[in-house]
């Protein structure tokens, strides 16, 4: 089953859409701003990403700097928590395909795990 944490308003996580749709691929949406993941299901696409939990944060976002979160040393289950709290701050699209996980920033990425 292939999952993508979407965002309708994100330019990028419509990209990921439209080329899983183009591929083929049934996707279940997950409109992760509506129904954030918990903490064992980020942690588990932190898993599948190979990344430290802090670079699945954007810290672009306004609300990064109104946490001071750039000013702190977290944990990844601090940084997890944070984004279960503060789902805005979660980088998207994900894309979660037979085990393995892509942020589809670019959308390159997302068709490389396609293709695995």
């Amino acid at each position: 089953m292939t999952k993508i944490y979407h965002n309708p308003r994100c330019t990028k996580s419509r990209q990921a859409l439209q080329l899983l749709d183009e591929r083929g691929v049934e996707a279940e949406v997950i409109k992760y701003l509506d129904t954030p993941p918990t903490k064992k299901e980020l942690a588990e696409i932190v898993k599948l990403l190979g990344i430290p939990a802090k670079d699945l944060v954007r810290k672009k976002e306004a609300l990064f700097k109104e946490l001071n979160l750039g000013e702190q040393t977290l944990t990844d289950q601090q940084w997890i928590a944070t984004m279960v709290e503060n789902p805005k701050l979660i980088e998207r699209p994900i894309v979660i395909h037979n085990g393995k996980a892509a942020i589809g920033r670019p959308t390159e990425k997302i068709a490389e795990i396609l293709e695995a």
